[in-house]
């Protein structure tokens, strides 16, 4: 396989660039970086498709770094192969605002495909990668252009193999037989506790063939450099598996702490760095060095990705005559665009229509608009029935040879694996050809808690449907009634929380959540029937708040989101013909897209001098911001069927009247009533 001394001094400068850039800046992991330097080699600099100058051509080959820890690596290998990342760039390493944080970052550096940190997230991102390389080979390949054909290769360690994320979408990526997905364990035996013996002693290649996989050893990852290539081709070969490689690395190569945790998670002392690169026959006093004819061997490989994306664009355009509406569909896709007069599709309501349950809302409008967006990809964690996500003429995503799909499908079978299906869809995201959604129940979303936190930090756009969103889905119980869930996700930054209370709002969330490029989103829906309501539009839903009810010298305001604004509704007649109060109510069905409105408009909806209350059937955290008082469910719910539950909690026009009359009496001797709004931002400035 051709390799030369060359070779052996590109993986340890490999090896002391990413030691280099821990050293210096203090902090970091340069265990893993000096153990994979060699597979880091091979991968890069013989296997992998890549041009460079333009990160972002559709068919490179796709790289994941799931043991994100070990960044300095990747780093120095997109240093080394012509990648924007300068030396200067490896010194501000975990440096402010440099383009090399501690982890990678998608939207911060050229070349990093998916944001990784947490272990196992990277890992189930990578077949997210592969499976949307599938489907959009199914789509768009024609015989004669085999337009998209890119691997996805993934490193993970000890770490992301504990980690049951993993274990989730290993099981699922087998079961798709997703052959162009290779994973490269880092076998090393170390994790932050020290030698795995104490916690992890496992048959991993017996657990990823029970999975379905491929499975390839490599015993000597350290220096065999031909085993490492030829067992990613042996990988390369089979197409109807994914594939593992079990590497067996010595972590910390060449340092006087190899093979121990002591250099997992600490940089190398200086008389340690001295003596490795006297070992390697590099200048001890010196860092971050790069000899002339390693950056040669690179810039050869890279200056080969780049002919070869030339090659491919040339096919693009024979592919473009022959195939005019898959190319001009191709190209949209990856600009992030929608087609033109998709939302027309979106279903409208007026208050005389029918009261319906908003997951069958969200149901009507998949049937509607899957037509119109293409790149539209859904599924469920098992609950298809229940999320109803699943539109009439939908075909499964399936491997051919199972009999019960096509890789063209667009409705994937995640099967009970929410945490799974969330860091799936944020690689579904991130291949650029595929809008994912998936559906599960609102409180299973916190499962999924720690991928929902990375759709947002990446700024990916996915939507989850999450149905069954309250002590609504009655009998039960608190095991399944989301109480917590709406403020938890509320409180994460670039996520839209969206919770309608009608068709329009429905209507009005996925409007915003489809055309909402960096941002994802959860889209909370009702198991009960809901009302269509007055004054409710997607014109007015789409600025995430706006009066429901309006009245002349209103007594209060009833703030509220989802099934309670009809309850509130309800309760305006209530307290008229009871106690001679006069309520106006609000719907703010997402407060991300609400706050981002502009004062004025948010004053309109929330004015000075009215005393405020919320209703909510959720806990109450959060709604302070908006009003004066706040009435919601502080506790665990109860099983029962939901009318009953509603009313054990008081959660009626009758309930929400009393709180009402004690807000007003409250706040009637308090002069100068000011909105929680403007007082906030009176605060912040």
């Amino acid at each position: 396989m051709g390799y030369t001394d060359a070779d052996k001094l590109a993986v340890n400068t490999i090896r002391l660039l990413s030691a280099d850039a821990v050293f210096h800046a203090n902090a970091g992991h340069p265990g893993a970086p000096m153990g994979m330097a060699p597979v880091a080699h091979v991968l890069f600099n013989k296997i992998m498709r890549y041009n460079p100058k333009n990160p972002k051509w559709l068919n490179r080959d796709r790289f994941v770094l799931s043991n994100g820890h070990a960044c300095a690596l990747q780093y120095s290998l997109l240093h080394l192969a012509g990648y924007k990342i300068s030396i200067d760039d490896l010194k501000a390493f975990r440096s402010l605002d440099s383009i090399t944080p501690g982890h990678p970052e998608a939207h911060d550096t050229e070349g990093i495909e998916v944001t990784t940190g947490p272990l196992g997230q990277g890992f189930c991102n990578a077949v997210g990668l592969a499976i949307a390389q599938h489907h959009s080979s199914a789509v768009f390949n024609r015989p004669g252009f085999d337009l998209i054909n890119n691997y996805t290769y993934c490193f993970l360690g000890d770490g992301c193999m504990m980690e049951g994320v993993a274990s989730e979408a290993a099981s699922l990526a087998g079961h798709l037989q997703l052959g162009n997905l290779i994973a490269i364990y880092d076998d090393n035996h170390i994790s932050i506790d020290g030698d795995t013996n104490c916690a992890f002693t496992e048959d991993v290649v017996l657990r990823f063939k029970s999975y379905g996989w491929h499975t390839e050893i490599v015993e000597d990852g350290d220096h065999d450099l031909e085993g490492i290539e030829a067992a990613i081709k042996k990988c390369q070969a089979v197409t109807d598996k994914p594939s593992l490689i079990k590497l067996r690395t010595t972590i910390g190569y060449g340092s006087k702490l190899e093979g121990t945790g002591g250099v997992h998670g600490a940089p190398l002392k200086e008389a340690d760095m001295k003596q490795v690169k006297a070992k390697w026959g590099f200048d001890p006093e010196k860092l971050f060095v790069v000899p002339q004819e390693v950056y040669d061997l690179y810039h050869k490989h890279s200056a080969e990705g780049a002919a070869k994306e030339q090659e491919w664009e040339q096919l693009l355009e024979k592919y473009a005559q022959e195939h005019k509406a898959e190319a001009a569909d191709l190209k949209r896709r990856l600009s992030g665009d929608l087609p033109e007069g998709w939302e027309k599709n979106l279903p409208v309501y007026s208050p005389s229509d029918a009261a319906v349950a908003s997951r069958k809302l969200s149901e009507i409008l998949l049937n509607k608009v899957h037509q119109a967006l293409p790149e539209l990809v859904g599924g469920s964690a098992d609950l298809t029935a229940s999320n109803l996500t699943r539109w009439k003429d939908a075909v499964d995503f399936q491997p051919p040879s199972l009999g019960i799909g096509d890789w063209s499908g667009r409705y994937i079978r995640y099967g009970v694996r929410e945490h799974a299906m969330g860091a799936i869809m944020n690689g579904l995201a991130a291949y650029g050809t595929i809008l994912p959604y998936g559906g599960t129940f609102l409180n299973f979303v916190s499962y999924a808690a720690g991928a929902v936190r990375l759709s947002a930090l990446s700024q990916v756009r996915v939507i989850w449907v999450a149905t069954h969103d309250s002590i609504g889905l009655g009998e039960d119980g608190p095991t399944h009634q989301p109480i917590e869930t709406l403020a938890h996700f509320r409180a994460l930054p670039n996520c839209m929380v969206w919770r309608p209370a009608d068709g329009n709002e429905t209507s009005a969330a996925y409007y915003v959540a489809l055309t909402s490029k960096h941002t994802p989103s959860i889209i909370a829906l009702s198991r009960q029937n809901l009302p269509q309501l007055e004054n409710s539009t997607i014109a007015h839903a789409i600025k995430g708040g706006y009066a429901v009810h309006e009245a002349e010298k209103a007594d209060i305001t009833l703030v509220s989101t989802g099934s309670e604004v009809g309850i509130c509704v309800d309760a305006v007649k209530y307290l008229k013909e009871h106690h001679n109060l006069t309520a106006r109510v609000v719907s703010i069905p997402c407060f991300e897209v609400f706050d981002a409105q502009s004062k004025e408009y948010r004053l309109s909806i929330l004015p000075n001098g009215i005393p405020s209350l919320s209703v909510e059937a959720m806990s109450t955290m959060g709604w302070e911001r908006y009003t004066h008082e706040q009435f919601g469910l502080n506790r665990f719910g109860a099983s029962g069927a939901y009318k009953d539950v509603y009313k054990k909690f008081e959660l009626t026009p009758e309930g929400i009247s009393k709180r009402a009359v004690a807000t007003v009496d409250f706040w009637k001797d308090v002069p100068n009533i000011r909105s929680p709004i403007n007082r906030a931002f009176q605060q912040l400035i």
